[in-house]
């Protein structure tokens, strides 16, 4: 279980990183620095940005389910 736990938290949290450098910036940040500003947006978000932030969430729920049941089981 421990096995498990542990290759599902280094999944997790590869996907984690991917899915957050792939959301557009929103300005004002680091992404503005190299040019990420320039292109403006011209309303609300698309489908596509709001399921990458549905998916970015569950991905996220399920990272932090993983970190706590690890701990859970390294303190019995």
């Amino acid at each position: 279980m421990e096995l498990f736990l542990t290759i599902l938290l280094m999944i997790t949290s590869l996907l984690m990183i991917l899915l957050v450098l792939l959301h557009k910036g929103r300005g004002g940040g680091l992404s503005d620095m190299f040019g990420g500003g320039v292109s403006s947006s011209l309303g609300g978000s698309s489908v596509a940005e709001r399921n990458l932030d549905r998916f970015t969430i569950g991905t996220g729920m399920i990272w932090f389910a993983a970190v706590i049941a690890l701990g859970l089981l390294k303190a019995n």
